[in-house]
């Protein structure tokens, strides 16, 4: 019987608690909180969460460890109901999971950590398409970011272990794959030879024939290189959507937030892809209430998704990290922040029915995800009638209607 793994946050976490779960394939009557801490707000739902492991199953070992554990470990040693907080530079570890242990916390130096090595996850519980980790860590300091703490400096993982991961992948049945990494534009820069993303893209791509998709998960657009920009022109199993970290539509925020990228360099990246793919759509995350934002400087921000047309949004109120610049800088009244979250989330919801609105008529081949549920090449999700393709891995469907937040189409 294996330990139960409990995942927030990103990908990546996703990714490593596969990982989590093999190493744990002997353990019985543990649950292990992979925790996020990018916001505040999730931070309180893993607290929340584990108090309400506690209090369903009173006899269980709770092991917690991810990003929030790292950069504030004592928080989580005081909850009584916490066994053991492991952190990120030894969660890989099986033997940190040994049932022998008496530490009550294990949590070293993340900035110590120079290597990322490869897990080689074969399975994603109940997901029909894999993660694959090819870079961890940040060496970039944003204002607002607690990350580079919890994860430590960027590494790569070598791009021969890239490609045998993305193989046994494809072996074990899964046609899809999401390249994943805290700053995966960084990619390669301390590996020999400093191959970069779009390298590793095009190898991955030559040399496993099988795989039938390819995404890239967040970017840094302005570190999008030259093969990778030739590789979203010709690569067609490389998807046309790509997730940016805009943060910011105003040009002084971006520089307070200590961001490497202007707007226009957003608004020129979408562009110019779209130049080379034509159905490529954008999705971005975007923070609302920043300290010192103006009323003119949100505008911006709102601006920015028709500028650069954005569909997909990723919005996120202020929250202010301990430790980092920005919590120190003047904040915006709560009500405010909250406020303009709701105005940027609605701008976004009618970016992506705007969107949706003109794929109505088309046809499109959907990854299937569950029963009656698939996505398109450009991640847009598409409900259809249980029980028509479900046992397919890919299915075509012609989108006859937009809902709230997917659309709809039948089976052809």
């Amino acid at each position: 019987m294996t330990a139960d793994i409990i995942t927030f946050g990103c990908r990546l976490n996703t990714y490593e608690s596969e990982a989590i779960r093999r190493h744990t394939a002997d353990l019985d009557n543990t649950v292990v909180v992979n925790t996020c801490a990018v916001t505040a707000e999730a931070v309180r739902q893993s607290r929340q969460q584990i108090r309400k492991l506690r209090r369903e199953r009173p006899g269980v070992r709770i092991i917690v460890t991810g990003c929030a554990a790292q950069t504030d470990p004592d928080s989580y040693a005081r909850m009584p109901e916490v066994d053991f907080v492991l952190g990120n530079a030894d969660k890989l570890d099986p033997a940190a999971y040994a049932p022998g242990r008496h530490e009550r916390v294990h949590v070293t130096d993340i900035a110590a950590v120079r290597e990322t090595a490869a897990q080689f996850v074969e399975s994603f519980e109940g997901r029909s398409r894999a993660f694959l980790q090819v870079q961890n860590g940040c060496d970039h300091r944003c204002t607002f970011c607690i990350i580079p703490f919890g994860r430590g400096n960027s590494r790569s993982v070598g791009m021969g272990a890239v490609v045998e991961e993305a193989r046994r992948l494809v072996a074990a049945g899964y046609p899809e794959i999401v390249l994943t990494g805290v700053d995966l534009t960084s990619y390669g820069a301390d590996l020999p030879g400093t191959p970069s993303l779009g390298t590793l893209t095009r190898k991955l791509l030559a040399l496993v024939p099988e795989l039938k998709r390819l995404r890239i998960s967040s970017i840094d657009s302005i570190e999008a290189d030259a093969e990778l920009m030739a590789a979203i022109a010709e690569e067609e199993r490389l998807m046309p959507h790509f997730h940016l970290s805009a943060q910011s539509g105003d040009d002084l925020i971006l520089k307070r937030m200590k961001r490497r990228h202007g707007r226009a360099d957003t608004v020129r990246f979408c562009r110019a892809v779209r130049a080379l793919r034509p159905d490529a759509v954008f999705g971005a995350d975007l923070i609302a209430g920043f300290p010192t934002e103006t009323e003119d400087m949100f505008a911006n921000t709102l601006g920015l998704v028709d500028d650069a047309g954005l569909t997909m949004l990723h919005v996120f109120p202020f929250s202010p990290r301990a430790g980092t610049p920005a919590a120190k800088m003047p904040q915006l009244p709560r009500a405010v922040v909250k406020e303009r979250a709701a105005r940027l989330r609605a701008k976004g919801a009618g970016a992506f029915r705007q969107h949706c609105t003109a794929q109505i008529g088309r046809e499109e081949t959907l990854l299937v995800e569950k029963p009656g549920w698939g996505r398109t090449p450009s991640f847009i999700p598409v409900a259809f009638a249980a029980g028509t393709g479900d046992t397919e891995a890919f299915v075509r469907a012609r989108i006859t209607a937009v809902a709230s937040d997917h659309l709809t189409g039948e089976i052809l």
